[in-house]
């Protein structure tokens, strides 16, 4: 299914923020000192930012939701990577917060594949000392 211009745009505009302390919050295109440490920490190159939420970029429940991401973390944990739960935000507040994972180690292809498997449009994928990108998965309209 096509991703429409203006979907395009929330992804552009999203904050993607990592839990911990302190929160890391990462912006398509502004590279994030914070991100390269926690690569560095993790003795890793590249990191993936993905949601299993609200498949084709349309809403699903909370259950629904949070079995997918459940699913998702254990999944890429069993696989070896280390993981780290966060949600995509929408600094307008027209879309609820989604539950995501930033799977680290993950390679390009790798994360293309995985954030395929769950339908999703796109995904972020960041490489240490460059800004995040977003990664469109889904043909545009």
């Amino acid at each position: 299914m096509p991703v429409g211009a203006d979907l395009i745009v929330a992804y552009l505009g999203a904050e993607y923020a990592v839990f911990g302390e302190p929160e890391l919050v990462l912006r398509i295109g502004e590279a994030s000192k914070a991100l390269d440490e926690l690569l560095e920490a993790e003795g890793a190159d590249t990191a993936a930012y993905v949601t299993a939420a609200n498949p084709h970029g349309r809403r699903a429940g909370t259950a629904e939701n949070v079995l997918a991401t459940t699913a998702l973390l254990e999944a890429q944990r069993e696989a070896g990577y280390a993981c780290f739960a966060g949600e995509g935000r929408d600094p307008q507040g027209e879309w609820p917060a989604e539950p995501s994972v930033l799977v680290v180690g993950i390679a390009r292809t790798e994360a293309e594949v995985l954030g395929r498997s769950y339908d999703q449009n796109a995904i972020v994928f960041v490489e240490k000392g460059k800004a995040p990108e977003l990664v469109l998965l889904a043909a545009q309209d």
